[in-house]
């Protein structure tokens, strides 16, 4: 991993927002779930994830697996919609960046990884499928029920037109599916195919499984750690299960719910850059999905900066006072490209002559450079 993330201030909501009313309900809630007893705790799987799941027989299978298609896959295609799909594919590009499959092209044992099923577009499928012609491909199928209907079409589709290249045995190698332990019509077919199955934790919500199987499998296929992820997320989970004014998690509880009794109901996710997109809308699920009940909720949404600062800035500066901003800033440590000079200086920037983009980025991120004029 190139960059290095520190967590955003908060420190400046207070000036406009009182906190102490919130503190006790975070509080509160914090402590709901740790004990496990609220509305929802048959599904908090996930606080335990990092370290309980490491220590599986299905975790050393995930390596094995991604061993495996690695050596004889060209293409991976991840079949799956919502949480069946987006965190592993946030944390295949925040690790291998926006063009990872341009560069596995040209790499032996780096297979080229598209994400199906995520729509029903007639168009992309078609795309798809003319990108894997005379591909060595292979298939990982995500679906806790197997009858959400993006990902059940395509699959239909991606097995039809597989059918017509490989055998019966051949295909049934090259196919594994992540699903329901016992249940489900994917988990049938695939005991009736012989395909190859992971599970879908029954104590896990489909937002919440990226350290499962379901993003797993294809962030090891990308050649990505996984141990090293599971690491880091033991450190995390430790840091964070401790209720106290340094926990970061508790500091932005507190913060966005005194934001949004204060009326501030948009949230934007931004980062500056562009390898974090999906990480942005992934974030989007988590929250949407989360706390969009009972006619509630901050509504989350996602600006690629600088990008979105020549689009949507004018509108954030200068529209309505209903938003909120939480921003990732990632540290660039590649300072390889630099800006060049130019005798003419037709534009006047020769005085940034010699910086590297890293430090415009970041000089835009501290707002000590204008990237939007």
């Amino acid at each position: 991993m190139k960059e290095k993330i520190e967590f955003c201030d908060i420190s400046r909501v207070a000036n406009f927002c009182n906190l102490k009313p919130v503190k006790n309900d975070v509080k509160k809630a914090f402590e709901t779930l740790e004990k496990g007893d609220g509305v929802g705790s048959e599904n908090l799987g996930w606080l335990k994830l990092p370290e309980n799941y490491s220590n599986t027989e299905e975790f050393n299978r995930i390596k094995e697996v991604a061993k495996e298609i690695r050596i004889n896959a060209e293409v991976l295609l991840v079949i799956g919609i919502g949480g069946s799909y987006l965190g592993a594919r946030a944390g295949i590009e925040t690790q291998k960046g926006v063009f990872h499959n341009n560069i596995a092209q040209k790499k032996k044992g780096e297979p080229e990884i598209y994400f199906v099923g995520t729509n029903l577009n007639g168009e992309y499928l078609k795309s798809i499928l003319q990108l894997i012609e005379d591909k060595s491909v292979y298939v990982n199928v995500i679906s806790k029920s197997g009858t959400t209907l993006e990902p059940a079409v395509a699959f239909r589709t991606i097995i039809n037109h597989l059918s017509d290249r490989y055998s019966v045995n051949e295909l049934q190698k090259r196919i594994f599916a992540t699903t329901d332990q016992k249940q489900g019509a994917l988990k049938k077919l695939s005991d009736k195919k012989g395909y190859k199955t992971f599970v879908v934790p029954d104590d896990v919500g489909g937002r919440y499984s990226v350290l499962t199987a379901v993003g797993l499998l294809p962030i090891a296929v990308a050649g990505i750690n996984i141990d090293e992820i599971i690491r880091g997320a033991q450190t995390a989970m430790e840091e964070f299960s401790e209720l106290n004014e340094n926990n970061a998690c508790y500091k932005y509880a507190t913060a966005r719910n005194a934001l949004y009794r204060a009326g501030y109901k948009i949230e934007i996710f931004s980062s500056y850059n562009p390898a974090w997109v999906y990480f942005l809308e992934w974030l989007k699920q988590l929250f949407g999905e989360s706390e969009g009940k009972d006619g509630k909720g901050i509504y989350p949404s996602a600006m690629n900066f600088t990008t979105d600062l020549h689009s949507l800035g004018q509108f954030v500066q200068d529209g309505e006072r209903n938003i909120f901003k939480t921003e990732f800033k990632i540290q660039e440590t590649d300072e390889t490209i630099v800006v060049p000079k130019n005798e003419d200086n037709y534009d006047k920037l020769n005085y940034l002559s010699g910086k590297s983009f890293s430090d415009l980025n970041n000089a835009a991120q501290n707002g000590t450079i204008e990237a939007h004029t």
